[in-house]
């Protein structure tokens, strides 16, 4: 097991999963600061300052860097929500995209019609704004980007040996029943099945992928919501940010942690406040709309703004005379 699995698995043992009924009410089982947090015009100072000083930089990039620019269909009835996911919506009374990836529907080829748009929608997006934004902050940098999204904005932002996806890509299939070590493409099956579906809900039975090796009905290799393969590939991406921290350990890093909520705080965000606490030149800012969590024990070697996610990279840009 690579380094920084050991701690998210020791952050979700030793607080996630003690204390579940805490975080699902919005709080953490860390003792924060009780310092008051400095003017936003000052904390985007700062931010700017720690990215000049910073030799390297390590981003978490959680599902509210995707949702700051029009990816905010996942939880909410937004407007995204209906413009992809409408005639779903209609047949079933979804109000947001993950209800229809844990719906128990009567046939196989319903709920790949409803799976092959959710992929489409995600694998066939621009570049959201926070991430062509965040290309820019980062120009000039040594940085690594970890993702808890699966989306591929950070694959299509950034270099692919540069990002760890350690939940998943929507870009691979698996075989339902992990009969395999195997992930293969996506993309093509599921343009294939929506070019099929039309302005339909449901796809041709031969159309419903199975794995090449077993037969079994095939899934996302995400995380979530299936029997999420955890083999040679999910070994590769924590391989990849673990590499990136060792061989970086002694040098002025800077943990920048995007969107985090309260459902996965164990694969970003403790595990940051962990490395910020232990590596002596470490520095960790957070930015989330709703939380404003710094551990005591790291309150002078970080903050939180609490903001739009967009509004915060541009502020900063414009800081730093990049806008």
């Amino acid at each position: 097991m690579s380094c920084y699995e050991n701690l998210v698995m020791k952050t979700q043992t030793m607080n996630y999963s003690r204390h579940y009924g805490l975080y699902q009410r919005g709080g953490t089982a860390v003792v924060l600061t009780e310092k008051e947090s400095l003017p936003y015009e000052k904390q985007i100072c700062l931010f700017a300052e720690e990215v000049d000083k910073a030799d390297c930089i390590v981003v978490g990039a959680a599902s509210g860097l995707s949702a700051a620019d029009g990816g905010d269909f996942y939880y909410e009835p937004t407007a995204s929500f209906y413009a992809n996911f409408g005639k779903f919506a209609e047949r079933y009374g979804f109000r947001r995209a993950f209800d229809g990836t844990f719906y128990r529907y009567d046939r196989p080829e319903d709920k790949w019609a409803y799976l092959a748009t959710f992929l489409h929608t995600t694998l066939t997006a621009p570049i959201r704004k926070p991430y062509l934004d965040l290309r820019t902050l980062l120009e000039g940098k040594d940085y690594f980007i970890l993702t808890t999204n699966q989306d591929t904005q950070a694959i299509k932002a950034f270099p692919e040996d540069k990002v760890a996806e350690i939940q998943g890509d929507h870009r691979y299939f698996q075989c339902s029943r992990c009969c395999t070590d195997d992930t293969w493409d996506a993309v093509k099956p599921v343009e294939e099945m929506i070019e099929a579906m039309g302005d339909g809900t449901t796809i041709p039975t031969d159309m419903v992928p199975h794995c090449p090796h077993c037969g079994a009905e095939a899934f996302p290799w995400v995380r979530g919501y299936g029997n999420f393969l955890q083999g040679r590939k999910y070994d590769g991406e924590y391989q990849k940010i673990s590499r990136y921290i060792q061989a970086h350990q002694d040098k002025k890093t800077l943990f920048l942690e995007f969107g985090v909520g309260r459902i996965t705080p164990m694969f970003i965000q403790e595990p940051f406040w962990e490395l910020t606490k232990t590596l002596p030149d470490a520095r960790y800012i957070a930015v989330n709309d709703k939380y404003d969590f710094v551990p005591k024990n790291i309150e002078d070697k970080g903050m939180a703004i609490v903001g739009n996610i967009s509004t915060v990279l541009e502020d900063v840009l414009r800081e730093k005379g990049q806008a």
